[in-house]
């Protein structure tokens, strides 16, 4: 009878286990066809970029031809921050010495106070390069960075002014002191700079812009306002508007993500529920929006007239991944890495990932800079290709963990 008992048990173990090695076995294969896929496209942006003499940085295709930008434009820290995902992913050498020669040539950019970019531009290229290296000279980086993300802190509204309004476009809008909820993305710097330094004031300065975005920059139904202008006498609220939305009360995709992912890095470097509470509602708000698709790859916005024919944006859908990986990491919730799983099964289909020696070498298509301006509509952009990277690598982080 024992023996009986003990195959009964052996044979319900058997059952409800092969489901689970099975699912384990898809995804371990998923990530190993994208690091094999990124390896060999990446391969061939790597060695036109080696053969030039040059140290190029490849933003996206414009008319059929490659923009590389400067160390100065706000997306330059990607592609860099790419080769070090990369080298995590693969443990291949060749991946750290281009990160480490692509990242040193944005040292620069440590001084940059004309625009608040500089979060995203040296956090996911020297951010990455201290944490797979190690390198303390690194941090001396991340510190002056912070140091001239803050000189842009406006005391009075208790934000960090995004964009400065004597010049472009930005200057015809009738803006005082404009804040964009891309912004959101800049605290991580000043939380590890004061990690490096010990100097709270960098922390302070994120915890009151995180502070004042709930306040002002969220909707009762936690979407978000993409633009927000200060008064810098009282620091009041001027105007609520979008600049590369649909319009003023539509739901701008990627600003959304944006403030998904922000609220939940606001979180992990204070543990204060609230940020993470806003990170949540802020997702529930997409999640069940009605112009939502299946696939969960948004429309540019979610209110773009022409739904459902309007153009879907991969960035926007890489960036909500990568949050809802880290997410689900915190709160231990299958909820969130089932969407992140549905949305980077989605990223690596032929709908979206690019063939091999296409898309100018890029990973991902149709992304959408800017609608508004006509600028960078339908195509690859390398913080589409860095998001859908760290989004691979904290899958795989929560596979190995399971």
């Amino acid at each position: 009878m024992q023996k009986k008992n003990l195959f009964l048990l052996f044979l319900i173990a058997i059952i409800f286990k092969l489901p689970v090695q099975s699912q384990n076995s898809e995804n371990s294969a998923f990530i190993q066809d994208n690091v094999k896929f990124v390896a060999e496209q990446y391969g061939l942006q790597t060695n036109i970029i080696e053969e030039s003499g040059k140290v190029l940085n490849p933003k996206t295709i414009i008319n059929g031809k490659m923009k590389y930008v400067s160390p100065e434009e706000w997306t330059s820290g990607f592609f860099p921050g790419s080769m070090w995902y990369l080298y995590e992913l693969t443990g291949n050498k060749k991946w750290k010495e281009l990160g480490i020669k692509y990242t040193e040539a944005l040292d620069s950019v440590k001084y940059l106070t004309s625009h608040h970019d500089v979060g995203f531009m040296i956090g996911s290229s020297y951010g990455n390069a201290i944490r797979l290296t190690g390198n303390e000279e690194y941090k001396d980086v991340i510190i002056q960075a912070a140091k001239s993300l803050s000189t842009r802190y406006k005391p009075v509204a208790g934000i960090i002014q995004s964009w400065n309004v004597d010049r472009g476009w930005q200057a015809v809008r009738g803006w005082e002191c404009p804040v964009i909820i891309d912004n959101m993305m800049n605290l991580e710097l000043l939380f590890n700079a004061t990690r490096f330094s010990g100097d709270s004031s960098f922390y302070k300065i994120a915890v009151s812009h995180a502070d004042k975005t709930i306040e002002h920059q969220f909707r009762p139904d936690f979407t978000t306002w993409h633009v927000i202008d200060y008064s810098l006498i009282d620091g009041s609220a001027r105007s609520k508007q979008t600049a590369q939305g649909f319009a003023n009360h539509s739901v701008w995709a990627r600003g959304q993500s944006w403030g998904i992912y922000g609220f939940v890095v606001c979180y992990r470097e204070t543990g204060n529920k609230r940020y993470l509470e806003q990170a949540e509602k802020a997702f529930d708000a997409v999640a069940k929006h009605i112009n939502m698709p299946e696939d969960g790859i948004p429309y540019w916005d979610y209110d773009a007239p022409n739904i459902p024919h309007a153009l879907r944006d991969a960035s926007s859908a890489a960036i909500m991944a990568a949050a809802l990986y880290e997410l689900a990491a915190i709160e231990n919730k299958d909820y969130y890495k089932q969407w992140a799983d549905n949305i980077m099964v989605s990223l690596a289909s032929p709908a979206y990932r690019a063939a091999i020696g296409e898309n100018g070498n890029f990973l991902l298509k149709h992304s959408v800079g800017s609608i508004p301006h006509g600028s960078e509509v339908d195509v690859p952009l390398n913080y589409a290709d860095y998001y859908f990277l760290e989004a691979l690598k904290r899958k795989k982080d929560l596979e190995n963990e399971k």
